[in-house]
């Protein structure tokens, strides 16, 4: 039986790359994972990869992050069928070259809803009913561009910093009430999205199942212990 048997897991940008590692591994540890994406031919292919590997039920739900009722409709119906949500993972984002003398403002925009306003709707949905059963976790990923802004990654940096921001300040708030907070801040992962990206290759990328083990480790503590920051780093 895995560590997470009976508990249940959304995972947003499930779709791939992180997102798709995480789900995996929640799986295997016996969790019901929540597959959230726009691309719905991804998510059953990993639905149909999950149900031969994994010990928990699946579930995908078409979603936009940017969109707060489809965030809301999401939470709704992973309670409809597990009856609860134990952990909410904001893993969606997007990022893209965009410097501000770019001018590339509708590209700033992508980010800043999808980046910020979609880990906020998440947690305005899911925490309601994570405070009022006194337990639950919400998993923050963002970024080690955060701390290390580059000449075109200043609006992403920007986003990623304001996620580590609203992790810091959730913690507190929640401070007493049995809802944990993680931040977790990978540094180059081999996902799709940073194929383009220039890369020391003298230096292995990260693998998705390298940030979904820092996602099980947090997870995975006794109640009484909050892990509030993780950041995972290629050596």
């Amino acid at each position: 039986m895995g560590k997470l048997q009976g508990k249940t897991a959304i995972i947003t940008g499930a779709s791939s790359g992180i997102g798709a590692g995480i789900a995996k591994e929640l799986a295997k540890e016996g969790a019901n994972v929540v597959l959230a994406a726009r691309r719905t031919e991804e998510l059953d292919e990993l639905r149909n990869a999950i149900k031969e590997h994994g010990n928990g039920e699946v579930l995908t739900v078409q979603t936009d992050v940017t969109n707060r009722q489809d965030i809301e409709r999401l939470v709704k119906q992973a309670q409809e069928v597990f009856n609860h949500v134990d952990i909410y993972v904001n893993n969606a984002a997007q990022m893209l070259t965009a410097p501000v003398r770019s001018g590339k403002v509708e590209e700033w925009e992508q980010m800043i809803d999808t980046n910020i306003k979609g880990v906020l709707y998440g947690i305005h949905s899911v925490l309601p009913s994570m405070l009022e059963r006194s337990s639950g976790h919400i998993i923050n990923i963002a970024s080690v561009s955060a701390f290390e802004v580059t000449k075109g990654s200043t609006v992403y940096s920007a986003t990623k910093a304001a996620v580590q921001t609203i992790s810091k300040g959730l913690e507190k708030e929640l401070a007493k009430t049995g809802v944990r907070v993680t931040n977790i801040s990978p540094g180059m992962v081999d996902t799709p999205s940073s194929k383009n990206n220039s890369w020391n290759t003298e230096r292995k990328k990260l693998e998705t199942k390298d940030i979904a083990r820092a996602v099980v480790y947090a997870v995975t503590q006794p109640n009484y212990v909050n892990v509030n920051e993780i950041t995972v780093r290629p050596v």
